[in-house]
């Protein structure tokens, strides 16, 4: 999977979700790259929209990973009725992430969409498929795949 995706602005987020979607292929493990600010939550929000989610989805930042459940009636990659939703950003120790479980989340056959992914490498599946957002110039954004 290697693509590039431009996003305009806020409202072209449903298609850029759509366009990314459409290439994930049978990749279920993603990690974005991006610096403070520059959108993963918002293109996460709108990926989850985008894969059936009937929640609204939302920073993880305090609880580490959120759960959103898929519409019956939507596949999302894998035939998973449920996303996960991992934001690494507070994560300090190592004990953390062994704590959590990561390897049962990552063997659920779930699409698994990880924002600050720095903060737990080697912890992360060898499948990990890196997803960079750039914000340019005139402050809209490149995704890089």
């Amino acid at each position: 999977m290697k693509m590039n995706i431009s996003i305009s602005n806020i409202e072209d987020l449903p298609r850029a979700a759509a366009e990314f979607v459409a290439a994930m292929g049978d990749n279920r493990h993603f990690a974005f790259h991006a610096p403070m600010g520059a959108g993963k939550t918002t293109f996460i929000s709108a990926l989850c929209a985008a894969l059936g989610s009937e929640d609204e989805a939302s920073s993880p930042t305090f609880s580490i990973v959120n759960e959103y459940a898929v519409a019956p009636d939507t596949v999302a990659p894998g035939g998973s009725d449920k996303i996960y939703h991992f934001d690494f950003y507070r994560v300090e120790t190592v004990e953390e992430l062994l704590d959590m479980g990561l390897d049962d989340y990552w063997a659920s056959g779930s699409v698994c969409l990880m924002e600050w992914p720095e903060n737990a490498l080697g912890f992360l599946p060898d499948d990990t498929v890196d997803v960079r957002i750039e914000v340019l110039p005139d402050d809209s954004r490149m995704l890089t795949v």
